[in-house]
């Protein structure tokens, strides 16, 4: 009996991020307060794209968008800002 070899899927390594001290209490207030933000493989397009994906409160909301590997925590923070400084004494 013969096995037949699989070709290796093509694979997406995370993209890295350093977070400061003052970005980690924004994540961390969203986190305590059940919103959650995150990033997925876009898998239609290149290996080097992301989406992103908001949770809040077991509702998932998808961002049209899709991002690439140098933008995307970017636009994490960003989204982590918007929900942070409304609901903080922090607006500025």
């Amino acid at each position: 009996m013969a096995f037949k070899r699989w070709n290796k899927a093509p694979s997406k390594k995370t993209p890295k991020r350093a977070w400061s001290e003052s970005e980690m209490k924004i994540v961390g207030w969203c986190l305590n307060n059940n919103i959650k933000v995150g990033i997925s493989p876009d898998w239609k397009g290149g290996l080097n794209n992301w989406i992103i994906e908001i949770k809040i409160n077991n509702n998932i909301h998808t961002d049209p968008s899709v991002y690439n590997e140098n933008v995307v925590y970017d636009k994490v923070l960003e989204y982590y800002n918007y929900y942070y400084k409304p609901n903080t004494n922090n607006n500025g």
